[in-house]
């Protein structure tokens, strides 16, 4: 007969921020001096860890992130990096970068090795790792509302395309007060909220939008 002992105390699970929460502030030492994440309220911000420098998918990666670092900064988006590692292997790896592939990395990397920010984001998912964080990327609103979350695993390499994407969809979505069909971008038309009465559902064929079905109409949005 199993005989469970009561005295056993369960591991307790991260807490991971969840989308249209607040995203939690922090304050950390990085690359480029001290940071705080509430002072970049009123801009967007990708904060997003890698799981060690001096590794191979990372350094990919890295050169990636700093590539569009430049569209990003035209969409008012700072981005952020973090891996658990020290401040003097943070700029040894960025030094190296620079050395061996010609790439400046323009923005600040945290160095967490309390885990401190790691933790208080659920970047650290013991089935993959207990020491370095997975690949995570928070899409954090200029209210410092989260708005998208993503993860991905130890041995496979972000999208850049995507992470782009996400940010004009999202930052679309709010101008426009809309919702993006999959596989949108850029360009694409959008979808209309759909109506939330019989009458408006009835007069909705009569809108001048595409019409697929009372639900699910599209329209092009203004061209800049």
């Amino acid at each position: 007969m199993m005989v469970w002992n009561m005295e056993e105390k369960c591991e307790p699970k991260p807490v991971i921020p969840r989308i249209g929460e607040t995203a939690p502030d922090f304050e950390a030492v990085t690359t480029k001096g001290k940071i705080k994440l509430s002072d970049y309220r009123g801009k967007w911000v990708i904060l997003f860890s890698h799981p060690a420098d001096f590794t191979p998918v990372c350094t990919t990666e890295f050169v990636a992130f700093a590539k569009i670092n430049d569209e990003l900064t035209k969409r008012n988006v700072q981005l952020i990096g973090l891996s658990i590692d020290s401040l003097y292997s943070h700029i040894a790896w960025i030094r190296r970068i620079k050395e061996k592939l010609g790439v400046d990395i323009p923005f600040p990397v945290i160095a967490d090795l309390d885990m401190k920010v790691a933790t208080l984001y659920g970047m650290i998912h013991p089935g993959e790792s207990t020491t370095a964080a997975i690949r995570c990327v928070f899409f954090i609103d200029p209210e410092m509302t989260l708005r998208a979350v993503v993860y991905y695993p130890l041995n496979v390499g972000r999208n850049m395309d995507e992470v782009l994407r996400v940010v004009d969809a999202l930052q679309t979505a709010d101008k426009y007060k809309v919702a993006m069909p999959a596989n949108w971008r850029p360009g694409d038309k959008v979808i209309v909220p759909p109506p939330t009465t019989t009458d408006a559902a009835e007069q909705r064929q009569h809108e001048g939008f595409e019409y697929i079905d009372w639900f699910l109409c599209k329209k092009e949005l203004p061209t800049k």
